[in-house]
């Protein structure tokens, strides 16, 4: 892709001047500003858009009464309760949106308020990471590694917004996964849904998002971020950007390392297989499951990830290693892709690099991630850097969740992403 003109530093800066003005928006359960009661412009309309975001149905979950209740609840889940400040309330929203070809659809996501009197309400969007069963997704569990971080950005007093994507959740057919355009949709149109159901609790949503996700749903923040900068939603706006531990990369940094043993063994292999299964479906790139899998494996695949299949029966119907899983022209088509997969992942490697964030960002990783190598993350900041975009890479160290440092970093990353924006707000 063409990358756009790029501002000098300096013009980086001066379009940064109004800093001010951001702070005064990013809220965390704040008072009303006159940017965010302002009202969208007249020709915005959801016919604009296909219908995208109109709500299908909505479905109270649960609440979560007092701030005690929040912090057992992320607790329960692996996460801290040190930025609660509020009690919650959850709901699951279905809404219209598309597919991976533009055709109407559905998909669905979790919506949790705070339990305030404030009116406006920040929106922070969050992206979850890989799942493979449609319960793998925010707005089908509770006290869950998938759930825990909406709740956590609502108990500090925003609105937490999280779509399930597409073939997840109540979503249906088959998940993307990988698929930069559909997440991008998903979460766009979760948030005209969220936006258009808020009015009901008695809230509001401001114009400002905090876009922020873990691993595949860092890639998915950064393509709702550029979504949002280029003024694909009239009411959204970007406000600020935290992606955590993501393969910005996928095909030039993280696959190699998948191939190299760099990423450990079992989750190198089933990462290896959503790939050529995901994107296959998408794509085309085999005739048969035996040109790229070994037969001990080739037969049973697909069905691993039709959405059915627990995480526990993935990991029992996967290899140790990717050198089990893989035939020579599966490991090929992995270390040399061509044709429509090369263009494929050429999309996915372009979130950092296609575009100039206008929103303060910030990068979070945690160092020794055996699963989205750290390499990715200097990637996306080494490119924003060369757009003339201020990207610190923060660091969150040794933290580790169930034996992972991949999924420590979400866990360690959330408070500090609540922090930050915090700090937008008071700054």
């Amino acid at each position: 892709m063409t990358v756009p003109a790029t501002p000098s530093k300096s013009a980086r800066a001066r379009l940064r001047a109004p800093l001010a003005a951001i702070c005064a928006v990013l809220l965390l359960g704040g008072p009303a500003t006159a940017v965010a009661a302002a009202a969208p412009p007249a020709a915005h309309t959801q016919a604009q858009h296909q219908g995208r975001g109109t709500l299908v149905s909505v479905e109270k979950l649960y609440t979560l009464a007092t701030p005690e209740d929040v912090a057992t609840e992320l607790a329960e889940a692996g996460f801290a309760g040190d930025t609660v400040r509020h009690g919650v309330v959850a709901y699951r929203l279905v809404h219209r949106t598309v597919d991976v070809h533009g055709r109407p659809t559905t998909a669905s996501g979790l919506f949790v308020l705070p339990l305030t009197d404030e009116r406006r309400l920040a929106a922070v969007s969050f992206a979850h990471g890989t799942g493979s069963h449609k319960n793998d997704s925010p707005s089908m569990q509770r006290a869950a590694f998938v759930s825990a971080p909406v709740i956590a950005y609502a108990a500090a007093g925003a609105a937490g917004v999280a779509p399930d994507y597409l073939g997840m959740g109540k979503g249906p057919g088959l998940h993307p996964w990988m698929d930069i355009g559909s997440e991008t949709t998903a979460s766009l149109d979760m948030l005209r849904a969220a936006r258009a159901f808020a009015p009901r609790t008695g809230h509001a949503l401001e114009r400002d998002v905090l876009a922020t996700g873990f691993s595949q749903g860092a890639s998915a923040a950064l393509g709702l971020g550029r979504a949002l900068e280029a003024g694909e939603d009239r009411w959204f706006r970007l406000g600020a950007l935290a992606p955590v531990s993501g393969a910005y990369d996928f095909g030039g940094t993280e696959l190699p390392a998948l191939l190299s043993g760099e990423v450990e063994g079992k989750p190198g292999a089933v990462y290896a297989a959503y790939t050529l299964v995901a994107f296959d479906r998408l794509h085309h790139i085999y005739d048969s499951p035996r040109e790229v899998f070994d037969e001990d494996y080739a037969d049973g695949i697909e069905e691993l990830f039709d959405g059915t299949h627990t995480g526990e029966e993935l990991m029992r119907g996967t290899p140790g290693s990717v050198d089990e899983l893989l035939t020579a022209r599966g490991r090929e088509v992995l270390a040399h892709p061509t044709g429509a997969l090369a263009d494929a992942f050429r999309t996915t490697d372009a979130v950092c690099t296609d575009w100039v964030p206008d929103a303060p960002v910030r990068l979070y990783m945690a160092s020794g991630d055996k699963e989205a190598v750290t390499a990715n993350t200097e990637y996306c900041r080494a490119a924003l850097d060369r757009n003339g975009v201020d990207a610190p890479v923060v660091d969150l160290g040794a933290v580790d969740h169930q034996g992972s440092r991949h999924l420590g970093s979400n866990v360690a990353a959330v408070p500090e992403i609540v922090r930050w924006f915090a700090e937008l707000r008071n700054c």
